[in-house]
């Protein structure tokens, strides 16, 4: 079953409150509707070509870690079911279904809450310059792709569309939203990692960083957003792991890798995606899902 690939949604008689590099977000009265389009961005640019499955991927992955660590901390999810919705989404049924969750409203705090339990990205990059990672001083003798001593909190600034996410330190992130709510945001980012981690590793799967948000209700701190898909996470098979060399991932990373083999500045306007290289996407996402969910999409 191909679906058909969608790329931005245009609900009339819905207000539309934001569209970001993936998701378009309806303003409902009493919730908000997010909707996982089928767009794609890499270094911060939306590619002009969509990903057959992945916004429905993004969806019931999401919804699978939100109930899986449901008792680590509240989330932000009401429902994915179309049925559920409240009745002006009825006439966009066939689009919304599986690839859109009605959710709580929240005062986003804007921090991207990152945890790496390996050394790889731009967490690599700033270890060859520093030996550290956001402030977090490391061993010398790290190579690409290490697992590290213990999983880190890593923050970064969240940007708008256009512009980059910077990694910032947990002490210029508590400047930026004050020392509570980061000390619970990491507590809780970290236990949402190590118990993820570790369920991973049973279906031979290493989460290697992944990066979540938090949102404020009636000054409750609550998890928003999406939930270790292979937009916010790397993830690696165990049987292919190799430290000292870049990993094949079954998450975005592909598709970085091919931008950056072709040369691509990191810069609007995004390059044609060829057939092969959004095909290959497309199947990595939904092996992902495959082997964490235990069972095929489709």
């Amino acid at each position: 079953m191909q679906p058909n690939v969608i790329l931005e949604t245009n609900f009339e008689n819905l207000k539309l409150l934001k569209r970001g590099k993936v998701r378009d977000i309806y303003d409902l009265g009493d919730a908000l509707l997010i909707v996982s389009t089928d767009r794609i961005s890499a270094f911060d640019v939306v590619m002009n070509d969509g990903i057959p499955f992945k916004g429905i991927v993004l969806t019931k992955l999401s919804e699978f870690w939100f109930r899986f660590t449901n008792e680590i901390v509240e989330n932000h999810l009401i429902t994915t079911d179309v049925e559920k919705f409240p009745s002006q989404c009825e006439p966009y049924k066939e689009i919304l279904k599986d690839r859109s969750m009605l959710v709580k409203k929240t005062e986003v705090i804007p921090i991207e809450c990152v945890v790496r339990g390996y050394l790889s990205g731009s967490g690599w990059e700033e270890y060859k310059k520093s030996k550290s990672v956001c402030g977090v001083q490391l061993p010398d003798g790290l190579v690409e792709s290490d697992k590290l001593p213990y999983p880190i909190f890593t923050p970064a600034t969240k940007e708008e569309i256009g512009k980059h996410d910077i990694n910032i330190t947990e002490e210029e992130a508590k400047k930026k939203v004050g020392k509570e709510v980061i000390e619970f945001v990491k507590t809780k980012s970290l236990e949402i990692y190590k118990a993820c981690f570790d369920y991973a590793f049973t279906r031979g799967i290493i989460i290697a960083d992944t990066k979540m948000e938090f949102g404020k209700i009636n000054d409750k701190i609550i998890l928003i957003d999406e939930l270790l898909t292979p937009d916010s996470s790397r993830f690696w098979q165990i049987e292919k792991y190799k430290a000292g060399q870049p990993q094949e991932s079954l998450d975005k990373q592909f598709l970085r890798d091919y931008l950056i083999k072709i040369g691509f500045n990191r810069q609007p306007p995004p390059p044609k995606l060829p057939d092969e290289i959004i095909q290959k996407t497309s199947e990595k996402y939904l092996e992902i899902y495959k082997i964490l969910v235990g069972k095929y999409l489709y």
